[in-house]
């Protein structure tokens, strides 16, 4: 079996508690290496995850030549910069959502990834992977709902450390390009469209000056997705996808547990199903996903014209909470 040797910019803690473990788990990936600006912050990390090569400067782990591919989870303002650097070092690239600051970043990755059309780069969307989405995207495709018509999501957590990444406006901090991306995204997912228009409304918070309350509306020409994040109220998430015959529920639909069954609902008149899920890990789906796109020479699941597209809608939201009015797309 083809490996692929990773090598990790950043010892963030989403790295660290899920990715790394998870891409070691993963048959075809060997994390090889990971880096900090801080030397013994990457050691540390090495050793506890054994790890065999800890660098104190993310250029000189991108002249590694035994490492084939990046994992990039580092604050949103540096997504681009260094997907970039990496993709110029020759390596392969999975960038952490959302893939920038706004849409027009987004375009001058997917342009400079043009003259590099051996390497792939993918954003991720890790949800996408997970059993429980592909089977709600087949029961929508299917029409075991009937036709589409409204989804709702809902996801928060507490967060008020005023330096905690999250916090941070200047660096892309907020609700909306934390964790509003992933109701999006399962929208465009699943109407398998672009909208139309949005609306929002955002609540900043007075001194972060970030978004830790947004509302909003996306109107597609099929029917419409309406989604609340927030950073600052009590964790919780869930999906409910209508349609005219019947609807879909799901429970844990973003941070699905790596140690559970996971579970969704199906009613239909009147009827409501339990499905069940096996544990499973869609970090180690999703490293094994692109590292097969690597050894096949194939397209990635999620490419970088989806990042994009996905941005488009970001930008329209913020538009759209600034100025109290629907913002059109084209």
């Amino acid at each position: 079996m083809k490996t692929v040797n990773w090598g990790v910019i950043s010892t963030a803690k989403i790295g660290t508690e899920k990715v790394i473990p998870a891409i070691q788990s993963a048959l075809s990936c060997h994390v090889k290496a990971i880096c900090s600006r801080d030397i013994q912050a990457a050691q540390k990390v090495a050793a506890k995850l054994k790890i065999e090569n800890a660098y104190g400067n993310y250029k000189e782990m991108l002249t590694d030549p035994a490492i084939d591919a990046v994992y990039i989870p580092l604050p949103n303002h540096l997504h681009v910069e260094w997907a970039i650097k990496a993709l110029e070092h020759g390596k392969h690239v999975l960038v952490e959502k959302p893939l920038g600051l706004n849409s027009e970043e987004a375009v001058v990755l997917l342009e400079v990834s043009e003259r590099f059309p051996h390497l792939k780069v993918m954003e991720g969307f890790m949800y996408r992977h997970h059993p429980q989405w592909l089977y709600a995207l087949e029961l929508v495709r299917d029409k075991q709902i009937g036709e589409l018509k409204t989804i709702n999501t809902f996801f928060s957590y507490y967060n008020d450390d005023p330096d905690n990444v999250r916090n941070l406006a200047n660096i892309g901090g907020g609700a909306l390009m934390d964790i509003g991306c992933y109701p999006i995204s399962l929208s465009r997912f699943l109407f398998d469209a672009e909208p139309r228009k949005v609306i929002a409304t955002l609540e900043r918070d007075p001194q972060f000056k970030t978004d830790r309350l947004t509302s909003a509306i996306l109107e597609f020409e099929q029917g419409t997705s309406t989604f609340t994040c927030s950073t600052q109220l009590s964790p919780y998430q869930r999906v409910l996808i209508y349609g005219s015959k019947g609807y879909i529920e799901i429970e844990i639909p973003f941070n699905a547990p790596p140690n559970k069954e996971c579970r969704i609902w199906l009613t239909r008149d009147g009827v409501r199903e339990e499905i069940l899920f096996d544990i499973c890990d869609q970090y180690t789906f999703q490293a094994e996903l692109f590292a097969r796109a690597i050894y096949d020479d194939k397209e990635v699941p999620t490419p970088l014209t989806d990042g994009i597209a996905n941005m488009v809608v970001i930008d329209a939201l913020f538009e759209s909470g600034e100025s109290g009015k629907w913002v059109e797309l084209t």
